[in-house]
């Protein structure tokens, strides 16, 4: 793993595969980190012949934590967004879109095929948007357009994600369990869940970095994005979007509104799958992106 500055902050990365191959760029969702992306499905994605990068974005894992702000008051953020003001906030997703391109600056990479799930799908958009110069090929994984007149996340979910949640420093078990809570609802009812995968993963997370302060700031991004639709209506670059049949988080149509709103784009509807990427999928996911960046060439 290597730090590497940009766009004012830190961001921390590795890589997988051949650096003269084409580049695919992995962003990560709300409050994880790029270890998501796990070492397997990069494995996959560079067995195509693929240059694949993962990063911690801003507030996550190894990359600059913007802890000289609080996260806004979530009861606040909605006031100021139901009276049709803009809140402030520590920063945006055009923000965060600006850090992965600075990132492939530092990497001296002019151009990628840009990944994101969740979260990090959005970055994606936001990328391929006002980027498009950058973004060979899009893909849009378990991600929505920011448009208000969608289904909302199953409300235990939303409580269970914005809840309170145990320290782990004070209550390391208590922390873990917590989160194995989650990642158990938001997985689909199409595969195992695969607890003891899901428990190293929360506890490297942990050992790495965990930041509860961090993932309120993503959130508040999220919430002034605002509706993408008018600029995915000008992506050029061939799109991909994958959904789960199950997902509680974004439902399904979430991503059929992303695929709806881009000219050209693939709808992926994966059966059984949630708001999570099971390692039964990550052949077909790993060729599906494969096929949408060889539309480009």
């Amino acid at each position: 793993m290597k730090r590497l500055e940009t766009n004012g902050v830190e961001l921390a990365c590795d890589a997988f595969g051949a650096p003269s191959d084409e580049t695919i760029l992995l962003i990560a969702g709300l409050g994880t980190q790029m270890i998501r992306w796990t070492e397997p499905f990069c494995l996959e994605l560079a067995a195509r012949g693929y240059h694949v990068i993962r990063f911690d974005n801003r507030d996550a894992g190894g990359s600059t934590h913007i802890s000289g702000r609080a996260p806004p008051d979530f009861g606040d953020l909605a006031a100021a967004l139901g009276a049709g003001r803009l809140p402030d906030v520590p920063y945006t997703l055009y923000d965060m879109a600006a850090d992965a391109v600075g990132l492939l600056d530092a990497l001296a990479i002019g151009r990628a095929h840009v990944v994101g799930r969740s979260m990090g799908g959005m970055i994606a958009q936001i990328m391929a948007c006002e980027h498009p110069e950058r973004v060979m090929s899009l893909t849009s994984i378990m991600s929505s357009t920011g448009n208000s007149a969608l289904p909302p996340p199953a409300p235990d979910v939303m409580a269970m994600m914005a809840g309170p949640a145990p320290d782990p420093v004070l209550d390391e078990a208590g922390y873990v369990a917590h989160g194995l809570a989650f990642a158990r609802r938001i997985a689909g009812g199409g595969y195992p869940f695969d607890e003891a995968a899901a428990r190293r993963l929360i506890v490297e997370e942990m050992r790495r970095a965990g930041d509860r302060q961090g993932f309120g700031r993503q959130i508040a991004a999220i919430a002034v994005a605002g509706d993408r639709r008018p600029r995915l209506a000008t992506v050029t670059a061939p799109t991909l979007v994958i959904h789960g049949s199950d997902d509680p988080l974004f439902p399904p149509a979430c991503g059929e509104d992303t695929a709806a709103s881009i000219p050209g784009a693939e709808l992926m509807l994966m059966g059984g799958m949630g708001h999570d990427l099971p390692a039964e999928l990550y052949a077909a996911v790993a060729e599906a992106i494969d096929r949408t960046a060889r539309a480009r060439r």
